[in-house]
């Protein structure tokens, strides 16, 4: 079983709310991370039938035989319980009562926001980064993270990575999001989404998906929400002040999980990997993602960006470190180094003093440093944004 970073984080919180909530995609761990820190909770799963019927029914009753400490697994499968939940750690006043999880934020937000609002911490658990598979001993090539992902059961056990994506689509983006946005045009929804796979690391372009799929774009943006907000895309967002240049106000698109995007494209093995067209948006999508997962495992905000003006100037990544220090991120795929890389990073110090150092993160060894310029391998990505 591989060591979650996250469980620190987890346990402070436990210590200090009498309710923490889990939330993430599905398969990432939300169950694991829960029993596997709280070994002597009971544990619910309101995904079995006959346990959701019975909670629904009679939720005071539920959570009677289900006392406290106990772990809730999916609970926007019964979201009526926050509020039953909220009167009894109200009246108990006593933290780690409630370790909730739940993989549908519109749902599960909702019912947080109005029942559990100081109540309880919150923690979002990405997939596996790759300093916790390190720490597993499990260390494998770039081209090999991009077809692999990081899902954590491709690990703990022998699944095809093939067979996890196509059950992972046809179970959940298909099933549950298609469920919530009542889709009935499956084929325009499925050719939506593998046309957002093929789109990684750009900016979103509702208009031309909308060209593309047949739907108008104000139902795309919904589909899009949905997508984000059950953890299947991530949209980073741009990067606004006023720099005396006119930057690009669109957001850009992400897999939160690469290996899912890989399969979508059709791409099967590590070999086809940097062959692809889209490799360098395939690798711009594992670092993105990699900082994002460094920085909810240590319980922060992401306080991610990029940044874009109008003659194309850019940074792939911002990591905003402070009010007043800004630390720009190149992201290169390539693995021979080159002075080169750093070009953007240097003439973007030019626009405010506030652009402090800056990254190269690319799939190469030498990790000089040029005018405070350092360059990174993707493997410590992490350092990055810390």
């Amino acid at each position: 079983m591989i060591q979650r970073t996250v469980q620190v984080q987890l346990k402070k919180l436990a210590a200090m709310y009498p309710v923490v909530t889990i939330t993430g995609p599905r398969q990432s761990g939300k169950t694991t991370l829960a029993k596997m820190t709280f070994p002597d909770y009971r544990y619910v799963s309101l995904e079995n039938f006959d346990i959701r019927q019975m909670a629904e029914a009679d939720p005071k009753g539920f959570l009677k035989s289900y006392a406290a400490p106990v772990i809730l697994d999916e609970i926007q499968r019964v979201p009526a319980l926050l509020s039953y939940i909220q009167t009894i750690v109200d009246e108990s006043k006593s933290s780690g009562q409630y370790i909730l999880t739940g993989s549908h934020q519109p749902q599960l937000g909702q019912g947080v926001s109005q029942s559990l609002a100081g109540r309880t911490g919150i923690l979002q658990l990405l997939p596996l980064s790759i300093s916790e598979l390190a720490s597993a001993r499990i260390v494998l090539s770039r081209d090999q993270y991009i077809t692999q992902g990081f899902m954590p059961r491709l690990y703990d056990t022998s699944l095809d990575a093939k067979n996890l994506y196509r059950d992972y689509f046809s179970t959940y983006v298909e099933k549950d999001v298609r469920m919530m946005l009542n889709i009935k045009n499956l084929s325009a929804f499925e050719t939506f989404v593998k046309l957002l796979a093929g789109r990684v690391g750009q900016l979103v372009n509702l208009s031309s998906l909308a060209n593309d799929v047949g739907i108008s774009a104000p139902t795309l943006k919904e589909w899009l929400s949905v997508l984000e907000a059950s953890f299947i895309v991530f949209q980073l967002p741009c990067y606004f002040e006023n720099f005396g240049k006119r930057l690009v106000k669109s957001k850009k698109l992400y897999f939160t999980e690469v290996g899912l995007a890989t399969w979508m494209l059709g791409i099967e093995t590590p070999e086809q990997v940097a062959r692809d067209p889209l490799f360098g948006g395939l690798f711009e999508n594992m670092v993105v993602m990699e900082a994002l997962k460094s920085r909810f495992n240590a319980g922060e905000m992401p306080n991610l960006y990029f940044l874009r003006d109008s003659q194309g100037l850019e940074a792939d990544l911002l990591f905003r470190k402070s009010h007043n220090e800004l630390i720009p991120i190149e992201i290169k795929g390539g693995m021979t180094w080159n002075k080169d890389f750093c070009r953007n990073l240097l003439k973007l110090r030019k626009l405010s003093d506030k652009f402090v150092s800056g990254y190269v993160i690319y799939s190469g060894d030498l990790t000089p440093e040029i005018d405070g310029i350092k360059y990174l391998n993707f493997k410590n990505t992490a350092s990055a944004v810390s």
